[in-house]
C-alpha cells in the first residue's frame, strides 16, 4: 500500500471526527473506524510507515488514535 495514500485517508478520517465536541471520544472514533473499515494490511502499512518515518504527517487526532489502533481492542469494546 502506498504510504502517502494511507496518510491522506487517515487524515481525512481525522478531519471528519475532529468536529466532535469530545476530543477523547473523537480520537477513539478514529481508531474504531480504522479498525472496522481498514484492512489489516492498510493499518500495518500506516503503522510501519509511522514507525520508520515518524508521525508528523498525521493530524493530531490521528496521532492520538495510534495507540488504540495498535491495541485493536478498542473496536471490540465499542461494539
Amino acid at each position: 500500500m502506498n504510504a502517502n495514500n494511507l496518510i491522506k485517508m487517515a487524515n481525512q478520517i481525522g478531519d471528519f471526527f475532529e468536529a466532535m465536541p469530545d476530543p477523547e471520544q473523537a480520537a477513539k472514533d478514529v481508531a474504531v473506524h480504522m479498525l472496522r473499515f481498514w484492512e489489516p494490511r492498510m493499518r500495518s502499512g500506516l503503522l510501519d510507515y509511522i514507525d520508520t518515518s515518524g508521525d508528523e504527517v498525521l493530524k493530531p487526532i490521528v496521532r492520538e488514535a495510534l495507540p488504540m489502533i495498535r491495541d485493536e481492542n478498542v473496536a471490540a469494546e465499542d461494539s
